[in-house]
């Protein structure tokens, strides 16, 4: 968790840095598709609805198993910041996993808290974010270690 925290950290201080360096409109996207990094790994689907309400759905893929998570998101932009937004939503997941805690397929209810940024002069989008869990099933619980780092191609 502390590494989370620390990497967060960095990563909000960079998009802030940059995203006050430069004057001019951020880009919006409507589409993304990339990588989420933690924990193992995954690849990410984001897709705008509406101007501040999207859709995402990933994959998460690690050594104990794989899980599939679908969140809904609602974004807000951040005064003086051009480029960089917060959003936060709820989701779902399931996941068939092969661990000390239990073998099995589990669902779940999910949460999220993050920052997005899209770079105005490169069709790259960044984002980071944490994604509190709740799995049912026995031995099963909450997990605050889910979330991660997505950088994705937007088109």
């Amino acid at each position: 968790m502390k590494k989370f925290i620390i990497l967060m950290s960095l990563t909000c201080s960079v998009f802030l840095a940059q995203a006050q360096s430069k004057s001019i409109n951020s880009s919006t996207y409507k589409t993304a598709l990339g990588v989420k990094i933690w924990n193992g790994g995954g690849i990410s689907l984001k897709h705008f609805f509406t101007e501040n309400h999207a859709g995402e759905l990933f994959g998460y893929f690690w050594n104990q198993g794989i899980r599939f998570t679908g969140l809904y998101e609602i974004h807000g932009a951040i005064s003086g910041a051009t480029g960089l937004q917060w959003y936060i939503g709820p989701g779902a997941h399931i996941g068939f996993y092969d661990t000390k805690h239990g073998n099995g397929s589990y669902i779940g209810i999910d949460g999220v808290l993050g920052l997005d940024y899209k770079f105005s002069n490169a069709p790259i989008n960044m984002s980071i974010d944490w994604q509190p869990t709740f799995e049912f099933g026995e031995g099963r619980g909450f997990y605050g270690n889910w979330g991660g780092l997505g950088i994705r191609y937007t088109f």
